[in-house]
């Protein structure tokens, strides 16, 4: 894993996003982080809880929300011991159980989305992400940054961890967000595991990648309108 703050000025509120695979924080640079600290989590070529022990944010802040985006979201839950006491605890666009036929993204296509990784990350992956080409364009204006090798090794190391991960979920997350027009993740598997986990979600105008539908990184905090199950 590797850790980027978007913002660290000392704060009283922390927002931690954990990113989906193959991103960095490049794409994200245009949020407004407003008056909170922004600590970025990306390439889960490993997922170590030693990593965050070197973070100091655990008592330093008085309001704490998690953010975990696609693969994040397996991510962050795995990690979920540093983050029982945060406020919000967010899922967007994924699921803890991330490579599922009912729940995340069924098995054939991911298993050939691993299989011709390096052929996707260089043709149409990046496509598929957005819902619009003005969307796309501009994700090409300030792309990802990572070598397309780190991130095809990055998707093999999530698989082998998913694999060898027990399927269980203890509730952990508020709230989720889900894009209607998601073509990474079947919207439906989505709405099946918060469903069935009673977790409260909001559905989205959007494709998986949602942000530039949002200015700001607290546009992401469930207000009590939009909760919905």
């Amino acid at each position: 894993m590797q850790f980027h703050w978007l913002n660290e000025k000392d704060n009283e509120n922390l927002i931690v996003f954990f990113a989906g695979w193959s991103f960095d924080y490049k794409p994200f640079e245009f949020m407004d982080c407003g008056n909170c600290d922004v600590l970025f989590v990306y390439d889960y070529n490993s997922i170590t809880e030693s990593k965050f022990e070197t973070i100091r944010f655990v008592n330093n802040y008085k309001h704490k929300t998690l953010l975990a985006w696609s693969m994040g979201v397996y991510a962050a839950y795995k990690l979920k011991d540093f983050f029982k006491d945060f406020d919000t605890k967010v899922a967007i666009n994924g699921t803890v159980f991330p490579v599922d036929n009912e729940f995340g993204i069924p098995e054939k296509p991911f298993l050939l989305t691993l299989r011709h990784a390096k052929t996707g990350l260089e043709g149409k992956f990046y496509q598929n992400i957005f819902d619009k080409n003005e969307e796309f364009d501009r994700y090409l204006n300030t792309p990802v940054e990572r070598s397309i090798e780190n991130r095809v090794d990055e998707l093999k190391s999530l698989y082998d961890d998913i694999k060898n991960s027990p399927k269980e979920y203890e509730k952990f997350y508020d709230f989720a967000f889900i894009s209607k027009n998601d073509k990474i993740i079947p919207p439906t598997n989505q709405i099946n595991f918060w469903k069935n986990f009673k977790t409260p979600y909001k559905i989205l105008e959007s494709g998986h990648f949602p942000y530039y539908n949002f200015k700001r990184w607290k546009d992401y905090e469930p207000q009590n309108n939009q909760k919905t199950i």
